[in-house]
């Protein structure tokens, strides 16, 4: 059985492993702001110097170090922005450059990797026994300023879904199996670790509601240790691809759109002029095509709490799916293979 310690020495044992993730960009240099009478009100713009150019910080959040060479875990949203540079700090006198070597956008997980030896790192636990009202710590920079705050609580839920919004590009993901938590976790927190009171990782810490008081959210940390292992062995995380843009539908966009069904996955494209099923993909050679409505997938509904992507993450590259269609308000099933995602 794994030992208990106080959150004091949990505490002195996580928070060195503990990183910031800076978040910066290429952008022109402001030298000041004015003032631009608009509407009655006066707009405050930033001032540009014609052709220069700096690196500018535009965000950040925390993170955790997972081995002694430098693998990092961290949210994906925090380094989305696949042309911004992104460092870590490990303490006030130690800063390196990162490598994001793989997103999961579907669980909200990146893994970065330093380049540094001897690195303080953190255990990772198992999220699948965790118990209703447990105790937890969170650990994280808040707002980015305040370095090593922890904060305690209990796990308050369990399998929770949400969609969340970042705030800097205001799109929304629609998260899962979340470990739901009264440890207050704040912006710039996220990627910080969920601990228990073993001092192992239970859970990458994720959203707070907005307006509410001590509901904060974390991702499981069993889904973090499998893309880890991915990356280790393949040097990258291998996601099933069935080769189909689509959205999910509810029972709004059914109505908007006088759909048949108030479920299902919409095969339809995003652009104009752009096909929504890849070419030479498993989704091509099995016949579907712009329109259908994928309803369910290996005998799941799918539906905005079950997407057709939540599906396919528990199937395996390789594994024959069958897929319910309706094309023409006619019903019929198809069998795929999952290919790998290029």
């Amino acid at each position: 059985m794994d030992q208990k310690y106080s959150i004091i020495k949990i505490a002195k044992m996580v928070c060195p492993a503990v990183i910031t993730v800076v978040v910066s960009k290429d952008l022109p240099k402001v030298e000041g702001f004015y003032l631009f009478p608009y509407g009655g009100q006066d707009l405050i713009l930033p001032k540009i110097k014609k052709g220069k150019r700096e690196m500018t910080k535009i965000g950040g959040g925390s993170g955790f170090i997972v081995s002694k060479d430098g693998y990092i875990l961290t949210s994906c949203h925090v380094v989305q922005d696949p042309q911004a540079e992104y460092t870590i700090i490990v303490e006030p006198t130690k800063k390196y450059p990162a490598k994001v070597l793989a997103r999961d956008s579907i669980n909200d997980i990146a893994i970065l990797k330093i380049e540094a030896k001897n690195l303080p790192y953190l255990e990772l636990g198992v999220s699948a026994g965790i118990e209703l009202g447990q105790e937890v710590i969170a650990v994280g920079n808040a707002l980015g300023e305040f370095h090593d705050t922890i904060s305690a609580g209990i796990v308050s839920g369990l399998s929770r879904y949400i969609q969340a919004t970042n705030n800097m590009t205001n799109q929304a993901e629609r998260l899962r199996g979340l470990i739901q938590t009264d440890a207050a976790i704040n912006p710039g927190n996220s990627g910080g670790p969920l601990i228990d009171m073993s001092a192992k990782v239970i859970g990458i810490n994720t959203a707070v509601v907005m307006g509410a008081q001590n509901i904060g959210f974390a991702i499981p940390i069993d889904y973090a240790i499998k893309d880890l292992n991915e990356v280790k062995k393949f040097g990258k995380i291998k996601f099933p691809f069935l080769g189909i843009k689509y959205v999910i539908i509810n029972k709004e966009l059914a109505e908007k759109n006088r759909l048949p069904v108030e479920y299902g996955a919409l095969i339809v494209r995003e652009v104009l002029g752009e096909s929504p099923i890849v070419k030479g993909s498993t989704a091509e050679n099995a016949g579907l095509k712009e329109f259908d409505i994928v309803l369910e997938a290996k005998k799941e509904k799918i539906t905005t709490k079950n997407t057709l992507s939540h599906i396919f993450q528990k199937c395996e590259i390789g594994e024959e799916v069958e897929l319910k269609i309706l094309r023409d308000k006619k019903e019929f099933f198809v069998k795929i293979k999952l290919e790998e995602k290029k």
